[in-house]
């Protein structure tokens, strides 16, 4: 069992399915608690403020001490926010839990994919981050129908379970988590805070060494700029926002369609992930740029119409592509990323990454909250359409900054 494929993969599925069995139905969860669209959108400031905060200091924390206890903490830290998410519906409460398992993602983030990389090596590691994408939205495929007929008998019943997994997760990772290809700062010099400088300014260079990261990291911040709105605001969206109101599905309560869409969400993003693996696996970065590029000029597309229709009908055919867009281009996006990084600071350099999102979700939430207060939800997520409108030409122009192929040697 101390395979670190095996694990990787293991980890990837129960995270993905502890994941989507919780937060499938959270925000409904949120809205049936009786939080305004100001609300829901403070509570995403708040869990990006914590991830922008934490992502390179927990990053930094990686890179010297261990990956591998990087990643067991946030798993631990994500049981402890979900079960408060859903034990307690109160604003406060949302509040809380979202900087506990935000601070578990910043543990998490970088770390994991750093941890699997020195374990299997660069040359095969795209492939096996593209194949953990497809085991992820497998689990999700089987936790969102239970998430579904779950929260049909008890809404809060699925983030609960979530909590609980996540616990039983970071338990198996004590035990079976190996890690042999880390070598960590030595013991004499992990707590002088020099050494976390040195690692931090190591990994600004590596960013400034290589434009096309700038690039990448840009595209994050407009992606994080236009990501707030959409993810908080599009099932109030699809409750209230249009004459008739979502049906049942079956013999399950309406709130069982937003299962539904997430189900055709990970399923269309898994069969787009497979049919592209091989295409990404063996593309130049020119090749990839324009692929990303035409993923986000569709998305943008999805996106503007999604919020300016009337029609219920169409509205959800948009949620679904847009995220099924999403879907397919964020592992693209994160291989991409990864490559041609001193194992030394490859997870402070990807948490910059992770900061760079975070740092759009913060500056892009309150905009976008304000929006929707003074105006509507609709209104704000035409705006949200807008601040993703500089995403495709930022891919684009990577195609000018390329280096060697993307491939596996």
């Amino acid at each position: 069992m101390r395979d670190a494929r095996r694990i990787y993969y293991i980890h990837q599925g129960t995270f993905a399915f502890a994941f989507a069995l919780a937060a499938t139905l959270n925000i409904v969860w949120q809205v049936e608690s009786g939080l305004t669209p100001l609300q829901l959108i403070l509570i995403g400031t708040v869990l990006e403020l914590t991830a922008f905060l934490l992502e390179v200091p927990t990053g930094i924390v990686a890179d010297l001490y261990s990956r591998r206890l990087s990643v067991i903490l946030g798993v631990f830290l994500f049981a402890a926010g979900w079960t408060l998410e859903g034990a307690v519906p109160a604003f406060w409460a949302f509040l809380l839990a979202n900087v506990l398992w935000g601070t578990g993602y910043t543990f998490i983030s970088g770390a994991h994919q750093a941890w699997i990389a020195d374990e299997v090596g660069e040359a095969a590691v795209v492939r096996v981050y593209l194949t953990g994408a497809q085991i992820e939205n497998v689990a999700r495929i089987v936790a969102i129908p239970i998430a579904a007929v779950l929260a049909s008998a008890q809404l809060n019943l699925p983030i609960l379970l979530g909590g609980g997994l996540f616990l039983l997760l970071g338990l198996f990772l004590v035990v079976a988590m190996p890690e042999t290809g880390f070598r960590p700062t030595p013991l004499e010099e992990r707590a002088k805070i020099g050494t976390m400088v040195r690692t931090f300014a190591a990994g600004v260079a590596v960013v400034r060494l290589r434009p096309i990261l700038a690039m990448l990291l840009a595209a994050g911040v407009f992606i994080g700029l236009a990501s707030e709105g959409i993810d908080r605001l599009s099932t109030p969206h699809l409750l209230h926002g249009f004459a008739l109101p979502l049906p049942r599905l079956g013999p399950l309560e309406p709130v069982a369609w937003f299962a539904a869409f997430s189900l055709a969400i990970a399923a269309l993003s898994a069969l787009g992930q497979c049919a592209l693996t091989g295409y990404v696996v063996a593309s130049t970065e020119s090749r990839l740029s324009w692929l990303v590029a035409s993923l986000a000029i569709v998305q943008v597309g999805a996106t503007g119409y999604f919020a300016l229709t009337g029609d219920l009908t169409t509205a959800a055919a948009a949620f679904v592509t847009l995220n099924v867009l999403r879907g397919i281009a964020g592992p693209i996006h994160g291989a991409w990323l990864n490559q041609g990084i001193d194992p030394r600071v490859r997870a402070t350099v990807l948490s910059i990454g992770g900061q760079a999102d975070a740092l759009g979700q913060i500056a892009g939430g309150p905009l976008v909250g304000a929006v929707a207060t003074m105006g509507s939800i609709r209104a704000a997520l035409l705006a949200s359409t807008l601040l993703l409108l500089p995403v495709p030409a930022v891919y684009a122009l990577c195609s000018r900054l390329v280096r060697p192929a993307l491939k596996e040697d």
